[in-house]
């Protein structure tokens, strides 16, 4: 559909603002670039986790907490751009009334904090930071050790949120913010779901390569692979296996290049110890967070692997669900 007011620059946004308040507008497409961003960087997981845990429990069930701006986003993106079943979403929120776009969908919206809490494999904080010590109090003791909590909320820092939660399997991305000249790339995100088809914002999303003033830096894509052995792990996958399922990431675009091994993830010692058919030992994602890990200096010191990754993104985030 056309926009009938484009060319009138009076019905603009910028239109009504003061000369020191224009001076802010970068806070909209940094803002839009934020949300994209969190949205965009979490379909590698769900594909991952069907070849590793089959069975009727093999669909991963996302809970969405807080319907918002980016509940909202988050959960359109999910319903579009993955194969992850409706009925396999659920959120809880003090308006589910609000939900309309959902109404005919299978997503089920209700208000309970705690019921969300011990049905969901993943889920999305999409709370304000004043609403956190609350959200934390009802779910804390109703959360699953295998239940991964994914904050958005970015003025907690995550040891924090973990004391609150009495849970230590939380990522937070800690995106650093710096001014750039390209910060306006992110105005064309409007809708997440559509932009998420968008090559030039896949490309200033990708996690180790960030364009538009926002980048992520490698602990992050750290605790995303320490996520998936840990998923390995949780279905008693040997390391062998472990290691071929992940390798399989950058195996497309990078062939078997990419030499991955259990050195790679866990220390000299134990690693040397591990039997192929020997699970790798469960990974605090505190630590894969904010300490230097073993995978944090393999992968700081190998440029070729931080290609791969780039590309196998790029790959996930421009290949259809299957």
């Amino acid at each position: 559909m056309a926009d009938i007011v484009a060319d009138l620059s009076t019905l603009c946004f910028e239109s009504g603002l003061a000369d020191d308040e224009k001076k802010l507008l970068y806070l909209r497409a940094r803002s839009a670039g934020l949300t994209f961003c969190g949205c965009a960087i979490r379909r590698r997981t769900a594909k991952i986790r069907k070849p590793v845990a089959p069975g009727e429990h093999d669909d991963l069930r996302v809970g969405i907490l807080g319907m918002g701006h980016l509940g909202k986003q988050l959960c359109q993106a999910l319903l579009e751009k993955t194969k992850i079943k409706p009925s396999h979403i659920k959120i809880s929120t003090r308006r589910p009334e609000l939900a309309v776009e959902f109404v005919h969908t299978e997503v089920e919206c209700f208000f309970d904090n705690r019921r969300l809490a011990a049905w969901a494999d993943v889920l999305f904080l999409c709370c304000l930071p004043s609403q956190i010590p609350k959200v934390c109090v009802d779910l804390r003791s109703h959360l699953a050790k295998h239940c991964l909590v994914y904050s958005f909320t970015s003025a907690i820092p995550v040891t924090r949120l973990a004391k609150l939660l009495g849970h230590d399997y939380i990522l937070k991305p800690k995106y650093d913010v710096v001014s750039c000249d390209t910060v306006d790339v992110w105005l064309s995100c409007s809708h997440v779901a559509s932009a998420l088809a968008d090559p030039l914002l896949i490309e200033a999303s990708c996690p180790l390569t960030m364009k538009g003033g926002i980048s992520l830096g490698l602990n992050w894509v750290c605790a995303v692979l320490y996520i998936l052995l840990n998923i390995c792990t949780s279905a008693s996958l040997g390391s062998s296996e472990a290691l071929l399922l992940i390798k399989s990431i950058f195996k497309e675009k990078c062939g078997d290049t990419v030499q991955l091994n259990a050195h790679s993830f866990i220390n000299s010692s134990y690693a040397s110890s591990l039997l192929s058919d020997e699970p790798f030992p469960w990974i605090s994602l505190m630590d894969a967070q904010i300490r230097e890990t073993p995978l944090l200096r393999f992968l700081s010191s190998s440029k070729s692997v931080q290609q791969c990754l780039s590309a196998a993104y790029k790959s996930q985030m421009e290949t259809p669900a299957k």
